[in-house]
């Protein structure tokens, strides 16, 4: 036989390349690597929006709550313990009780406006709880949107302030889809940087 690599099998001198895994990643993220969020982003998208699909039913919204759920994955990743669990546990633990929370304060939101028309109450929908619980938050990032790209600050502000889905956003600033979530994603790791101080002194006061 002559020297060289079985053409079948490639060259056996050659290591395979090994992907890191979702708790190596999740590791890393907690220690600030972008390059491993955005890994591990591509790695657990797919199987928070199908978690969150089957929760909430509406795609937009399962497009909203996935996010949600990665945001807090990358603002909250110190705090995962391998000990309790793997890290693709983690974030659908995190993304099952996000789209709980979205079913939860629509249904709430419902009822709300079934005891008031039930009254006939002529006053318009009282959102005072929820404005006050989401205030603090909504200012921050307001406050850190200033910090972004434009284009990043355009693709952030219809999906999540205009309630568009992904899609739209695309239509709307004809651009494809994949550069738009890309944008999103991009985005949303300046975002952690900024809301991780300010969320931070926020509720440290009370612990």
């Amino acid at each position: 036989m002559g020297g060289g690599s079985d053409p079948q099998w490639g060259d056996a001198s050659v290591p395979p390349v090994v992907e890191p895994s979702a708790d190596e990643l999740l590791r890393r993220v907690a220690r600030g690597d972008e390059d491993a969020f955005r890994a591990l982003y591509d790695l657990v998208a797919p199987r928070v929006y199908g978690l969150a699909r089957r929760v909430v039913r509406d795609p937009a919204q399962a497009e909203e709550v996935a996010q949600e759920a990665l945001v807090e994955v990358w603002r909250t990743a110190p705090r995962y313990d391998s000990s309790k669990g793997s890290a693709s546990a983690w974030v659908l633990t995190i993304a099952h009780r996000r789209a709980v929370d979205r079913v939860r304060a629509a249904q709430a939101g419902a009822d709300r406006e079934r005891r008031v028309a039930a009254a006939s109450v002529d006053t318009p929908y009282d959102d005072v709880v929820e404005g006050v619980t989401a205030s603090l938050e909504q200012q921050q990032v307001r406050r850190c949107l200033q910090g972004l790209t434009d284009l990043q600050r355009e693709a952030i502000t219809l999906a999540y302030y205009d309630g568009y889905s992904y899609r739209e956003v695309a239509e709307k600033l004809e651009t494809a889809l994949p550069t738009i979530k890309s944008r999103l994603r991009d985005g949303l790791i300046r975002l952690r940087d900024c809301l991780g101080v300010a969320v931070g002194f926020a509720t440290g006061a009370g612990r």
